[in-house]
C-alpha cells in the first residue's frame, strides 16, 4: 500500500557551516514550487564554537516552529 501524497509540502533546506549557515524554505504544491524565505546566518564574528553551535540551534528551532517543514534538507 502506498502513502499517499500530500498536497502541499514545506521544505527546510539548511547548508550548515559555522562561519556561515545558509538556509532556504519553499513550498511544494503539485508541480510548482514557492519561494517562500532564504538567509544566511552569519557567525565569523563570534569567535568560540559553543556560542556559534547554539546559534545555529536556536535558528533552526525558530525556522521549524515558524515554518513547520514537513522534510528537512541539509
Amino acid at each position: 500500500m502506498t502513502k499517499p501524497v500530500p498536497s502541499e509540502l514545506i521544505i527546510l533546506g539548511i547548508d550548515p557551516g559555522t562561519t556561515i549557515m545558509g538556509f532556504g524554505v519553499i513550498r511544494v504544491r503539485g508541480k510548482e514550487m514557492e519561494f517562500i524565505q532564504m538567509n544566511e546566518l552569519v557567525l565569523s564574528k563570534y569567535k568560540d564554537h559553543f556560542t556559534k553551535l547554539k546559534l545555529i540551534f536556536d535558528r533552526t528551532l525558530e525556522l521549524i516552529d515558524t515554518h513547520h517543514p514537513d522534510e528537512i534538507a541539509i
